[in-house]
C-alpha cells in the first residue's frame, strides 16, 4: 500500500436482499487518520455499506481493499482475525456483555489475541481514564448510565488499537451532550492513534464532528466533497 492509497476502499460493490437492491454500484475509501461520516436515510444502505467494508457482509459483486488486500478473497477465519485485530466496533446500544464489568469488557479484546489477564486490565484502566470513566471500572454495564457505557464501548473499539474503527450510530441512544462528548472523545482518540473511522450516522452535528461526509442514496454513495 503506497501512501496514496485508501487504507480501506471499496469500488462498485453491489448487495441485494431478494429483489430489494441494498447497494447499487457504491465506491468508499478512508485514509489513515480520517474520520468518513457516512449519512442518509433509514434504509438508504449506509449499514450494509459499513458490513461489507467490515467484511461482515459478502457484496454480491465489487471489491473491498484493506491495505492493498481483497477482503473476498480472505478466508472466514481471516476476516475474523482482522475483526479481532485491527478494526473496532462501536454499536448504537454499546452491546457490552453483561455478565462482566466494565474494565473486562474493555479488556475482552485484548484477551482474545492472547493477551494476558494483568495486562490486558492495566491497558484498559489507562483507556477508561482516557474516554473519563475510570471511576466505573468495576461495576457492571446494567450498573452504569447510558454516556458511560458508550464511553467503556468506545474504550472497547480502542483498547487493541486498530487501524479502522467502525461506528454504528454510536449516539442514536444517547442525549445531545453525551453524544457530543462521545464523539469528541471518540474523534480525538482516534486522530491520536492514526486510526481511520467509518461513522455510519444520520445527525447533522455527529457528522460535523468528521473530515469528511458522503451520503449513501438508493444504494448509491455521493461524496459531499466531490468524488469517491
Amino acid at each position: 500500500m503506497t501512501a496514496a492509497e485508501p487504507l480501506l476502499g471499496a469500488r462498485d460493490l453491489r448487495k441485494s436482499y431478494g429483489p430489494t437492491p441494498a447497494l447499487d454500484g457504491a465506491d468508499f475509501s478512508v485514509h489513515p487518520g480520517e474520520v468518513v461520516a457516512v449519512m442518509g436515510p433509514s434504509g438508504s444502505g449506509k449499514s450494509t455499506l459499513l458490513h461489507c467494508l467490515a467484511g461482515i457482509v459478502r457484496p454480491d459483486s465489487g471489491t473491498v481493499r484493506y491495505r492493498g488486500r481483497e477482503l473476498s478473497a480472505m478466508s472466514d477465519a481471516e476476516r475474523s482475525a482482522l475483526r479481532r485485530s485491527e478494526f473496532g466496533f462501536i454499536f448504537q446500544f454499546g452491546q457490552l456483555v453483561p455478565e462482566l464489568t466494565c474494565a473486562e469488557n474493555v479488556a475482552l479484546p485484548l484477551r482474545l489475541t492472547g493477551v494476558g489477564r494483568k495486562e490486558a486490565e492495566r491497558q484498559a484502566a489507562g483507556w477508561l481514564e482516557r474516554l473519563e470513566v475510570d471511576d466505573v471500572r468495576h461495576h457492571r454495564p446494567g450498573q452504569v448510565s447510558g454516556g458511560q457505557g458508550q464511553r467503556v464501548a468506545v474504550a472497547r473499539a480502542l483498547v487493541a488499537g486498530p487501524r479502522v474503527v467502525f461506528a454504528d450510530e454510536p449516539t442514536g441512544a444517547l442525549d445531545s451532550l453525551n453524544g457530543e462528548r462521545v464523539m469528541q472523545l471518540l474523534t480525538d482518540a482516534a486522530r491520536g492513534t492514526r486510526a481511520a473511522v467509518v461513522l455510519v450516522t444520520h445527525e447533522a452535528r455527529v457528522a460535523a464532528y468528521s473530515d469528511r461526509e458522503i451520503v449513501v442514496r438508493d444504494g448509491r454513495v455521493r461524496d459531499l466533497a466531490g468524488a469517491v
